[in-house]
């Protein structure tokens, strides 16, 4: 496990470099991805999109954001500039100069906007996952869950019925949510963040892809994402919830590799045909995009 010290927190992070790449991995394209908020962490973009990111030519950097998996929990300190002020701090304590992709998931892709609304040059491009900018629409919809999750997430009897209906990994992500806000202020706090002037996100310039499940309510705000960034690439997989990143890790894989070859100018690198090639991550139909 790998901790750095950054904005005064011990911050849990893993990296992969491309095959082959040794020391010279800091010469390459960087990816930086970010989780989502109360049962998630590094683990669910580990688990999808970082090795086959790392064999495309990418050094890829992973982290848990405060309070969550295995980084520090402060009990207070849970506002959108928090979570930023970790990014540009993380960055920093690896010496990370050049501009990087930021991959988000869920409220990631709010945090990672965030960031390039404050930082526009440090950024190479965007992929948010079921997710939004930090708009007041979208920090309503996150306080209302948060809300509910507090509410109902200490009962037992809630947890017992997420694992009959939904399984256990889902039951095990939301005893993770209870124990993290019943521990923080982060409820409390998200919804009394400051959000970014909406000029300075939609003088975001570089290229952005926004990835939806057709059934997930989330795609409701893809609206919202073309109205402030007209030029962003919206693809929505039918059939998807929330929880597209780990139902679907090879679409998810060929959709943002696709993307990033054609609209951000990276090439395959050398260890990425025989990523392709290895198991069954033969992505279903073609997504729906608009």
């Amino acid at each position: 496990m790998s901790v750095v010290r950054a904005n005064g927190l011990s911050v849990h992070m893993e990296q992969l470099v491309p095959p082959g790449a040794g020391s010279g991995a800091a010469s390459g394209p960087t990816a930086v991805l970010i989780h989502g908020l109360a049962g998630d962490n590094l683990a669910s973009w580990y688990l999808s999109l970082a090795h086959p990111l790392a064999a495309a030519g990418f050094r890829v950097i992973m982290y848990d954001l405060r309070g969550h998996g295995n980084s520090e929990r402060p009990p207070e300190g849970y506002t959108l500039d928090d979570f930023v002020d970790d990014l540009a701090a993380l960055l920093a304590a690896l010496d990370v100069t050049g501009p990087v992709h930021l991959l988000g998931n869920s409220f990631g892709g709010t945090v990672a906007v965030g960031y390039a609304a404050r930082h526009p040059e440090r950024v190479a491009a965007i992929v948010a996952v079921e997710s939004s900018p930090p708009t007041a629409a979208w920090f309503e919809r996150v306080a209302r869950r948060l809300d509910a999750a507090a509410e109902h997430l200490p009962h037992d009897h809630v947890l017992a019925r997420i694992s009959a209906e939904r399984g256990e990994r889902a039951s095990r992500r939301a005893r993770v949510a209870r124990e993290v806000l019943a521990a923080t202020s982060l409820a409390r706090d998200l919804p009394a963040s400051r959000l970014p002037a909406e000029e300075r996100i939609a003088a975001i310039r570089c290229p952005t892809l926004w990835l939806y499940g057709g059934c997930s309510a989330v795609v409701d705000l893809a609206p919202e994402v073309r109205r402030l960034l007209p030029d962003a690439r919206i693809v929505t997989v039918p059939g998807q919830r929330h929880s597209i990143l780990i139902d679907q890790p090879a679409t998810v894989r060929d959709i943002v590799l696709s993307w990033l070859r054609r609209d951000s100018g990276v090439h395959p690198g050398p260890g990425e045909a025989a990523a392709a090639r290895d198991g069954r991550d033969q992505p279903p139909s073609p997504a729906a995009s608009h």
